[in-house]
């Protein structure tokens, strides 16, 4: 089984700059005509899909697609040896610091919000990660 991970944003070019920026990931290629965006430089492929404010977000469901920011169950967590470089190079991107960095104990989390309404998280392992 592979995993991909899709991200619906407004504005891909502002999407491209942001997550790697922020994060590290590069752009690899564009495909379908220049509207989706495959990021690497992580374990599995980031997608970016371009998607515009208000469009329908499927068949069967009855929102249509939002950017502001909102919360979700489902969200990526960037393990990064530096939390504190990590967040300011995020802030700096246009990232949103909400939480942290705060200890658990495994390590330090640092929560923020994308420019395009996604929650995402910076932890920086202080052992083997979640094993205690």
């Amino acid at each position: 089984m592979a995993l991909l991970i899709n991200i619906d944003v407004p504005d891909l070019a502002a999407a491209v700059r942001f997550y790697e920026a922020a994060t590290g990931l590069r752009l690899n290629r564009r495909l379908f005509g220049g509207s989706v965006a495959e990021m690497r430089g992580a374990a599995v492929p980031v997608y970016l899909l371009e998607k515009p404010e208000g469009s329908g977000a499927g068949p069967h469901v009855p929102q249509n697609r939002g950017y502001a920011r909102h919360w979700t169950p489902l969200h990526l967590d960037f393990v990064v040896e530096d939390l504190d470089a990590a967040v300011a190079n995020a802030i700096a991107a246009g990232a949103t610091l909400e939480t942290g960095p705060t200890l658990h104990a495994w390590g330090y989390i640092a929560t923020l919000g994308d420019p395009f309404g996604h929650g995402l998280c910076f932890l920086q392992w202080t052992g083997q990660g979640y094993e205690p």
